[in-house]
């Protein structure tokens, strides 16, 4: 059942929410700025550009913090759900869920996406992979077999995630489900949710407009992105009502990440799967978040939202 123990936390008032938005935003067509005036995504800043990006969440928050004060000084860490991490259990094991669940459902949805015909996959010889090798710098060398590639590159994602994709996923996490799902709860679980997730995508389009993620250079590309973080959001979301903390969102956003490139080692050669469909943020991830949505729902779990980490008890005075 919920804790309303959560509602005794500070209300963070719709300024500073409006305020929050319209700075990530800005600031990530800011940061996106020399790439529309350079060589788009193609271009030498565009390794540096992506990575910052991720980072204008977090300045939103600590602008918004600072400045407008919307939670006091000793309570901000609490509220954002970065310390204390308690109880330790939880977080643990909602973190560990986060990460090999998320990776469970990115498989799921390249299953989706192989049923519904959106995928051809070759498990024996990994063609598609071995074309891909074969087509860059690394076709000339001496490479292990292809089987022990895609092994290593499978085993590896679990340490991707919880490494490099967790830094770069922080900066993101700290705003989306640090800030402004728990700001947003005032309103209601499920307008907490789907707010923060159709926010989420929105802030992407400085690049998917460019071209990110699906190929498609207009609306249409924003409306994907938006769609798949609405379905990715929700699951984000709950790990951190269900927690309590955000810690559990950075490893699973981390893991989004990671494994987003798993079509690509799996694909049969000569194929072209559409990544509005049969990737991760398409079509067949949309189809897996909500199966376990709808799991999540009848479940109940979406009734369990312990509080934010508590304050640690006060010590009572020793025995005179």
């Amino acid at each position: 059942m919920t804790d309303h123990s959560t509602d005794r936390m500070p209300e963070v008032g719709l300024a500073a929410i409006i305020s929050y938005i319209a700075i990530a935003m800005g600031l990530a067509w800011l940061v996106a700025l020399p790439l529309w005036l350079g060589g788009g995504l193609a271009g030498p800043l565009a390794g540096l550009v992506l990575p910052v990006m991720m980072y204008t969440p977090a300045v939103a928050v600590l602008f918004v913090m600072l400045v407008m004060r919307p939670v006091p000084r000793g309570q901000r860490l609490r509220f954002l759900g970065m310390w204390p991490l308690r109880p330790v259990k939880r977080v643990i094991w909602m973190s560990v869920i986060g990460l090999f669940g998320t990776i469970a459902v990115v498989v799921l949805s390249l299953a989706i996406a192989a049923l519904c015909g959106w995928i051809t996959l070759d498990l024996v010889t990994f063609s598609g992979f071995a074309e891909v090798l074969g087509a860059g710098p690394a076709g000339a060398v001496a490479l292990p077999p292809l089987g022990i590639l895609v092994t290593a590159q499978l085993l590896a994602l679990p340490v991707a995630a919880v490494t490099v994709n967790a830094v770069a996923a922080f900066g993101e996490e700290i705003g989306w489900r640090g800030f402004l799902v728990p700001a947003l709860r005032r309103y209601g679980t499920w307008p907490a949710l789907l707010i923060s997730g159709a926010v989420w995508g929105l802030w992407h389009a400085p690049i998917i407009l460019l071209g990110y993620n699906f190929g498609r250079t207009d609306i249409t590309g924003v409306l994907l992105m938006t769609a798949g973080c609405l379905a990715w959001g929700v699951l984000l979301g709950w790990l951190r009502l269900r927690s309590g903390s955000v810690w559990p969102t950075v490893f699973a956003h981390g893991a989004v990440n990671a494994a987003a490139g798993l079509p690509t080692l799996l694909y049969a050669a000569g194929t072209r799967p559409d990544p509005a469909l049969a990737f991760t943020l398409g079509a067949s991830g949309w189809t897996a978040c909500a199966l376990v949505t709808v799991v999540l729902l009848l479940t109940g779990q979406f009734r369990r939202q312990p509080a934010l980490a508590a304050p640690a008890a006060p010590r009572s005075a020793p025995p005179a």
